[in-house]
């Protein structure tokens, strides 16, 4: 039997009723709080690969009787960063209406001298069948909440560069097993301190996600995926809608519990945010850019490509998508459109500036 852990997550701002994912009606102002107070989180294998896993899903009081339906997100975790390094992190992305799975996968490279903790593309498709089993197993914490049809990817560093690859439809050497082909269920990926490079050639990679939206989020003080290649993955990413969301502040360790997590190539460059405030940070804006864009919901979406930026002190944040049209007539659509667009063109030149390229690399 499963042991179940909680964790009560604190919520602020505007009021809001929930009556099924989806369904948010904000008494006010649009609030960026989780929609779930509590989130409880279990331990156990998947199946087809043996890896060590946790589990994090909402939990509210009517878990079991009240119709919900939360998609997959699968964190694919940073090189030899054990994976409850991620619990909290985990715990922002689930109270935001997912089931969140941090396996443990452990490879063997001889060729390089490595064994430890590495992710690549094998873990999708094991993470998935485990899914359906465990929504169908009447003694799993979450039998029948689960929405298999609905998968996103979160990943940091290595893993990170794992989920840009699958989002591209890539096979790249060290982060794809085998052949691999991108899963019909896959609708988003959000990634924090990643990026995608061809290692040899250290060109980066166009990445053909076919409109699948993604998400960068980078720390401001990254020495060791530097925020110059954050902006050059962006600009390869072929189609909105899209996002660069950099933590004013956090290392490449921003995700995580603590900075420099044992085990993980320390990041020599010192945080000047306090860990718990990036890690939520990372947390609100993953989970709220995965609603936006799993679940379509319209709130979430104004928030990460509209309202946020300016809200939130600790981002700043380029992006691109394409327009949406109110339910007004068609001159003043035409004309509100036109005005965004171009406060949007402005605002993503002056915030570009904040980037110089840099003359070096530095491999994630």
């Amino acid at each position: 039997m499963a042991t179940l852990r909680t964790l009560s997550l604190a919520c602020a701002g505007a009021a809001f009723m929930v009556w099924g994912i989806g369904k948010t009606a904000f008494a006010a102002a649009l609030s960026p709080a989780p929609l779930f107070n509590d989130v409880a989180s279990y331990s156990t294998t998947i199946s087809a690969n043996n890896d060590l896993t946790d589990i994090y899903f909402p939990n509210p009081s009517n878990l079991k009787n009240g119709n919900y339906s939360f998609p997959v997100a699968l964190l694919l975790q940073g090189a030899n960063v054990d994976k409850s390094n991620y619990s909290n992190f985990a715990s922002t992305v689930a109270s935001y209406g997912f089931v969140v799975v941090v396996p443990n996968h452990l490879q063997s490279l001889p060729q390089f001298g490595f064994t430890g903790l590495l992710p690549d593309t094998s873990e999708i498709n094991a993470v998935q069948a485990q899914m359906v089993a465990e929504n169908s197993n009447a003694q799993s914490p979450v039998a029948g909440v689960v929405n298999t049809q609905k998968l996103a990817l979160l990943g940091h560093s290595q893993g990170g560069a794992v989920g840009l690859s699958t989002i591209g439809n890539t096979c790249i050497f060290l982060l794809c097993s085998g052949s691999y082909s991108r899963p019909t269920e896959l609708a988003a990926g959000a990634f924090f301190g990643a990026n995608l490079r061809d290692q040899n050639t250290q060109q980066f990679i166009p990445i053909n996600n076919s409109g699948i939206p993604i998400a960068l989020l980078q720390g401001s003080l990254d020495s060791r995926a530097i925020p110059a290649n954050a902006l050059l993955t962006y600009d390869q990413i072929q189609n909105p809608p899209k996002a660069l969301i950099t933590v004013l502040g956090a290392n490449h360790y921003g995700i995580t519990n603590t900075n420099n997590p044992n085990g993980s190539i320390p990041d020599t460059s010192t945080p000047t945010i306090a860990q718990d405030v990036a890690v939520e940070t990372v947390g609100r804006w993953s989970g709220l850019f995965l609603r936006a864009s799993v679940l379509d919901d319209l709130d979430a979406f104004n928030y990460v490509y509209s309202s946020g930026d300016a809200l939130d002190p600790n981002v700043s944040v380029i992006s691109q998508t394409t327009s949406v049209t109110e339910p007004s007539s068609e001159l003043v659509s035409t004309l509100a459109l036109a005005v965004l667009s171009a406060w949007g063109t402005v605002s993503r030149l002056n915030k570009r500036k904040q980037y110089p390229v840099a003359s070096r690399n530095i491999d994630v």
